[in-house]
């Protein structure tokens, strides 16, 4: 059947440096197939997609991909390493996936793998390192980087390898690959920008200013389609912050134990939680009061997306522990030719087609429902930003993008 890849995106939107990565990746691997694992209506950064999922998967479907399998949501806004570890163990679940490309800011695949080698062994020097900084008073990813350069004691060679947030992913890929010793071989893609390349955060931010005008230049025109008719039907969630007073209300309601049971909420955060909650009003103040050396802006804002998806330390102890569904959110022809050949593959895997379907033929294993649950309730809760229309239980009538 030839090569497959397979590539992990938001695509939050899909731009021009998306299309690079996607191309080039198809020419170094010479793959056949291409299958990407995306996350769904909110990201591993704590926030929301511009755009649903669906919609997601329409512009990567027109753009190239030819399978998009959504990554279940207590991956998908998890830390780093339970992010790469679920979309590592769909990917290799497949047993049909050849390689897996990602996005750095560094070149030299080796240099990755070395850290990723450390971060997977955890020798006893490293570890004693990592407790010498984290005593510090420092986040844990820059206790984490220390102690990694000092491990490698090579700080020039090492240097801001750890702390570039594609590298940062692109080692737990590596890791996970290990860890689940996986035959898929890595391959990794320079991201580098260009009048016509920039990041998704740019793009984000063009938008929220209405520079719409600029927009053809960065993003292919199956994106700047979906982009505009979202905005049109007033389907466009633009960060968390339009959840922000069912944030605070959540957080409020909640006692210090239950915000205690929030995935990252260690060493009585929980207390300096519910003061910042019952004090401000809107999520940049909550973050301004929160926000320290130890503790970054992604972290307390992934704890206010658990807030709000009720999303709790047992719920991610369980992603760790579950092998997760295949749930399809697009496909082509090629795609299904794809989903026949990974069903003869791995005739037990556990594919999504039809979530009534799914649940119907599954409901006696607990935990497979339970991280489905989350998924559907995310859509129904972010469905909740829209200006118009919102609907609840789109995954119950969203049909398969097919193109």
């Amino acid at each position: 059947m030839g090569k497959v890849l397979g590539i992990v995106a938001e695509y939050n939107p899909f731009h021009n440096g998306h299309l690079y990565h996607l191309e080039q990746s198809k020419k170094i691997t010479g793959s056949n197939y291409t299958v990407a694992i995306i996350g769904g209506n909110f990201t591993q950064r704590g926030s929301t997609s511009f755009i649903d999922k669906w919609s997601k998967a329409d512009t990567a479907i027109k753009c190239g991909v030819d399978l998009v399998i959504e990554l279940p949501v207590l991956y998908s806004i998890s830390s780093a390493e339970n992010f790469a570890e679920g979309t590592i163990k769909i990917l290799d679940s497949l047993k049909v996936v050849d390689y897996i490309s990602f996005g750095t800011e560094t070149e030299d695949l080796e240099i990755l793998s070395k850290c990723a080698d450390v971060l997977y062994r955890e020798p006893r020097e490293y570890k004693n390192l990592l407790s010498h900084e984290l005593k510090k008073g420092i986040s844990f990813p820059k206790a984490r980087e220390n102690a990694l350069m000092m491990y490698l004691n090579d700080i020039r060679k090492y240097a801001n390898v750890v702390s570039s947030p594609n590298n940062i992913l692109a080692i737990e890929y590596l890791k996970a690959l290990k860890k689940f010793k996986s035959k898929i071989q890595p391959v990794n893609i320079l991201r580098y920008e260009t009048p016509h390349i920039t990041s998704s955060t740019a793009i984000r931010n063009i938008i929220k200013n209405n520079g719409f005008k600029a927009l053809p230049n960065l993003i292919p025109e199956p994106s700047y389609t979906n982009l505009i008719k979202n905005l049109e039907l007033g389907h466009i969630v633009p960060d968390i912050s339009v959840f922000e007073k069912e944030i605070i209300y959540m957080l409020r309601k909640m006692t210090l134990q239950e915000i205690s049971e929030l995935p990252d909420v260690t060493e009585g955060l929980e207390s300096s939680i519910k003061n910042a909650a019952n004090s401000c009003n809107t999520i940049v103040e909550f973050l301004d009061i929160l926000k320290s050396k130890r503790y970054t802006t992604t972290r307390l804002q992934r704890i206010m997306l658990y807030a709000l998806l009720g999303i709790t330390k047992k719920d991610m102890d369980l992603s760790r522990k579950v092998q997760p569904y295949v749930r399809v959110l697009g496909l082509n022809n090629r795609g299904k030719f794809l989903i026949s050949e990974i069903a003869k593959a791995n005739p037990k895997l556990g594919i999504v087609t039809s979530v009534k379907k799914f649940i119907d033929e599954n409901s006696n294993q607990k935990n497979l429902m339970s991280m489905l649950d989350k998924d559907i309730w995310a859509t129904n809760v972010y469905t909740i930003g829209y200006q118009n229309n919102s609907c609840n239980n789109l995954d119950f009538t969203k049909k398969i993008v097919t193109i």
